[in-house]
């Protein structure tokens, strides 16, 4: 695994060529990077890599079940509760984040998800590499590369701070209002 794999890939894939069927993403274990063709936040870089993630999640005590195609595919059409990186994203660009159903999931809403999934079909690249255990590679990736969208292991990036205050004042406003539908 090299990090250029990453950095600079053969092929950045957009959202309606990974929502097809056939998916080309594999449904096996390892890592993706997105890459955003218009930056989400004025202080970030565009047409770079911003964030690592992986698939399947190492837990304490269990592994996720999930794998690159649920989670790649996930991120282009799920929801914040179900995706960190949705989650950022969808702050970032000024969406209002929710209690929905019972209040105990937080989401951008129907309407703000539909914008966020627009955004992310528009701006949104990922690749990927296949790793049999991608929570070593991340924590490697992490502390080499500049992702300041990673939060999780990446305390050091200048960005981690304000991203963190965002995400916590958006869910402390969510939880003041009104669950909705």
């Amino acid at each position: 695994m090299h990090a250029a794999d990453l950095l600079e890939p053969d092929k950045l894939w957009r959202a309606a060529e990974v929502l097809t069927r056939p998916c080309p993403v594999p449904a096996v274990p390892g890592l993706y990077g997105w890459h955003f063709e218009r930056s989400p936040h004025p202080r970030l870089p565009a047409g770079r890599l911003l964030y690592v993630g992986i698939a399947p999640r190492r837990m304490a005590t269990r592994t996720s079940k999930q794998n690159l195609r649920t989670r790649v595919r996930y991120h282009f059409r799920g929801n914040a509760e179900g995706s960190t990186l949705r989650l950022t994203l969808g702050c970032l660009l000024g969406l209002e984040l929710r209690r929905v159903g019972s209040g105990k999931r937080l989401t951008f809403r129907q309407a703000g998800e539909r914008e966020l999934t627009a955004w992310m079909a528009e701006n949104a690249r990922v690749c990927w590499l296949t790793h049999p255990e991608p929570w070593i590679a991340e924590s490697e990736l992490i502390t080499s590369l500049d992702l300041p969208l990673n939060l999780d292991q990446n305390r050091d990036h200048v960005f981690h701070r304000y991203l963190s205050d965002l995400r916590a004042s958006a869910r402390t406003r969510a939880r003041e209002l009104p669950i909705t539908s």
